[in-house]
């Protein structure tokens, strides 16, 4: 039951290519973004569809997988966890990011 406590699903569009860094550690980091779209009719009966954007991260081997196959546009499905972080810019202003830490990837859509 403890993996259900913060448990994220996901299935969108890739916003951009991936930023992969390596790190001095020798770890690999995948930083991108996905889109989900949710479509409802309005009181007046019109289609509206709204775009939620997510910031993802993933480390290691998901995001070796990441960087050979992922690209801007691509349909995918994750499955993750929630985090959320704080840092300082330089002119001293905290700045919060909530980001999903991808651990399972799977690729949708077409070849």
């Amino acid at each position: 039951m403890n993996t259900l406590r913060n448990k994220v699903q996901l299935i969108g569009n890739l916003g951009q290519d991936p930023e992969i860094i390596n790190l001095e550690s020798g770890k690999k980091l995948a930083k991108f973004s996905l889109a989900t779209n949710e479509t409802y009719k309005n009181a007046e009966g019109e289609k509206v569809t709204q775009t939620d954007w997510h910031n993802l991260i993933a480390w290691n081997k998901t995001a070796e997988i990441v960087e050979k196959y992922v690209t801007k546009g691509k349909e995918i499905a994750i499955e993750g966890k929630l985090t959320n972080r704080s840092y300082e810019t330089k002119e001293g202003e905290k700045r919060y990011v909530t980001e999903v830490v991808v651990n399972e990837l799977l690729m949708l859509g077409n070849k």
